[in-house]
């Protein structure tokens, strides 16, 4: 009798783990979304959650990682064919600030849903939006996970930097006029958060003169390949034989792909290296 009522236990515990397989098979076939995404931050974010099944369709700047490419293409960043985006019957669209509105709610009048995702001011902001993408996609847990180590990260390189040097960084994004990022861009975190003192942080707006940025003297400049001539605009710099960043042969370029429209993983690997040049000495503890 004992015997039997053990055999039936394991059965009944053997049929219960089954429809709860089952049932979770099903749930994630219920849950998975068709989705456009109109930005290429969102796109990386989508790969990173583990829902690019799902995704149908996203923008021709959408190139990372490398099977991004071979999504259906709908547009720009800001010129989007709605017909196209209508004809893949997304159940969703991740779109962002630089959106049309128009576009916006054209989509939304044809009963497709529409999620817009402003630009990250900082890297907390940066974080919750991520989780937000998640919950758009039902990737959630995945998410959060993801912030987590990215915080985690971060938190490991502001520790390393402490105590160190501050040097005033500028950052270059834009030449005619020359633009750069004031605190409400993400891109300043990168400064701030490796150690650094961004001169521009406290600007109203993004435009700022050479002649301020000689004044302030900074110690670092950083120049984002965001369509201008890069090397160009180095050699420009480097005829200002007065800044320390000129004398002390720092200025360098990184790739705006790595720092515009970061997603938390790409942000901290990107901190990482602008803390690397803000902070030699850190490569050499490595070694």
């Amino acid at each position: 009798m004992q015997e039997k009522r053990l055999l039936l236990s394991i059965l009944f515990a053997v049929v219960t783990l089954w429809c709860g397989f089952v049932d979770n098979v099903y749930a994630s076939q219920a849950s998975s979304k068709r989705v456009v995404s109109l930005a290429p931050s969102l796109t990386e974010g989508l790969y990173l959650l583990g829902a690019e099944d799902g995704l149908v369709g996203d923008t021709t700047y959408c190139v990372t990682p490398d099977a991004a490419k071979y999504k259906e293409k709908i547009g720009t960043i800001t010129n989007i064919d709605l017909e196209r985006i209508v004809t893949l019957k997304p159940d969703i669209v991740l779109a962002t600030s630089l959106t049309n509105p128009k576009t916006v709610q054209k989509l939304k009048d044809l009963g497709i849903e529409v999620k817009i995702f402003p630009a990250p001011k900082d890297f907390i902001s940066l974080c919750d939006q991520f989780i937000e993408l998640g919950k758009a996609v039902e990737k959630v847990t995945k998410a959060k996970e993801i912030v987590a180590v990215a915080r985690e990260k971060v938190a490991g390189i502001q520790a390393r930097t402490a105590g160190l040097f501050k040097p005033k960084v500028f950052i270059q994004i834009g030449s005619k006029p020359l633009f750069t990022a004031n605190k409400s861009y993400v891109v300043s975190d990168f400064v701030e958060l490796a150690g650094g003192i961004n001169i521009a942080k406290d600007a109203k707006v993004g435009t700022y003169s050479r002649e301020d940025v000689v004044r302030k003297n900074a110690d670092v400049i950083i120049i984002v390949t965001m369509g201008i001539a890069a090397e160009k605009e180095k050699e420009s710099w480097q005829r200002l034989r007065a800044l320390n960043a000129v004398r002390n042969n720092k200025i360098y370029i990184l790739d705006s792909r790595k720092v515009c429209g970061p997603t938390p993983v790409t942000f901290v690997e990107t901190l990482d290296k602008v803390a690397s040049l803000l902070h030699p000495e850190l490569l050499e503890d490595r070694k």
